[in-house]
């Protein structure tokens, strides 16, 4: 997945995140199962609904895909930076350079949020339409070493492909969140009944039971696979720079920031959470159940995993 850059695989993640995915898979072919009985039973007009659901679906799936750097972008209202654009902009194109050499991956762009939420995030579909961008708030509280870290952390996730995976991953979801809307304004407002047929009023609630259980699943499989690739990231960056000690300092101050932001403040931030480098509403410390809900595993367990790598490190050196 990584082929064309220095990003350190991590086979135990790797294992785990193409588990879920197939359990994705097996959850997407019952679902489809599920509807072709559905079909049969009650005749064609459950398959145009499903039809329409999936064309829908993917359009939506498609345009974010493609779009993901544009919308990221207007909804943390960030602006594209060059060099020339001030010291931030120089330092952060710097770092960006040097990771770039590092990785041995063509160069995003760079964007600043003018923000004092500090967080960072980057996306994009490929590396050759990547965006990496930092808030304000970020680069006045960390230093060198740690904003090296985070940004590394980001950049893992396009060259990983994230943004790929999560779109496919979350395609699922889309249409069963599509059904349960369309099975509930059909019944809501009596659609699909035929005078001649009594069984068509039964489909909008099929559908709408069948595509429930389905979303319910696949968004918990789809958090528990963007936790994964969160640690992988932690991982990867730590690697790469040779600083696991850097990204766990930038964490916690990141953390602790984002603590004393304005409640109203993280809501608006809220729609970029997948994308953050930490949730605006961060779970440390939280309940399990909250923390299965989470998009990013808690801090104490970031924390633990990069200490660990900064030990294997230190026996390398030693």
């Amino acid at each position: 997945m990584a082929a064309r850059t220095r990003y350190a695989p991590d086979r135990g993640l790797t294992v785990r995140m193409t588990a879920t995915m197939f359990l994705l898979g097996l959850v997407f072919v019952a679902f489809i199962a599920a509807i072709i009985g559905i079909g049969t039973a009650y005749g064609a007009s459950s398959s145009a609904i499903v039809l329409f659901a999936v064309v829908l679906g993917g359009g939506f799936a498609i345009g974010s895909l493609f779009y993901s750097d544009k919308i990221a972008l207007v909804t943390a209202g960030a602006r594209e930076v060059s060099p020339e654009d001030g010291p931030m902009a120089r330092d952060l194109h710097a770092i960006v350079d040097r990771l770039c050499a590092l990785a041995d991956m063509p160069k995003p762009r760079v964007a600043i949020a003018d923000t004092d939420m500090p967080n960072a995030f980057a996306t994009g579909r490929n590396a050759d339409h990547a965006v990496v961008c930092a808030t304000t708030g970020l680069m006045r509280r960390l230093d060198k070493e740690e904003l090296e870290g985070v940004l590394a952390h980001e950049m893992s996730h396009v060259a990983h492909k994230d943004v790929q995976v999560m779109t496919i991953a979350s395609f699922l979801a889309i249409i069963a969140a599509l059904l349960v809307r369309m099975a509930f304004y059909g019944e809501l407002f009596g659609g699909g009944r035929r005078d001649n047929n009594q069984n068509a009023v039964p489909i909008w609630l099929i559908l709408m039971a069948v595509s429930v259980v389905v979303y319910a699943i696949s968004f918990l499989l789809i958090r528990l696979l963007s936790r994964y690739r969160e640690l992988s990231a932690d991982r990867s960056g730590a690697l790469l720079t040779g600083q696991p000690s850097a990204l766990a300092s930038a964490l916690q101050k990141v953390s602790g920031r984002i603590a004393q932001i304005p409640t109203k403040d993280l809501r608006t931030a809220q729609p970029l959470n997948a994308f953050f480098f930490a949730p605006a509403m961060h779970l440390s410390g939280g309940s399990g159940l909250a923390n299965i809900f989470s998009t990013h595993p808690s801090l104490e367990r970031r924390l633990e995993e990069l200490n660990k790598i900064q030990k294997q490190l230190n026996q390398r050196a030693g």
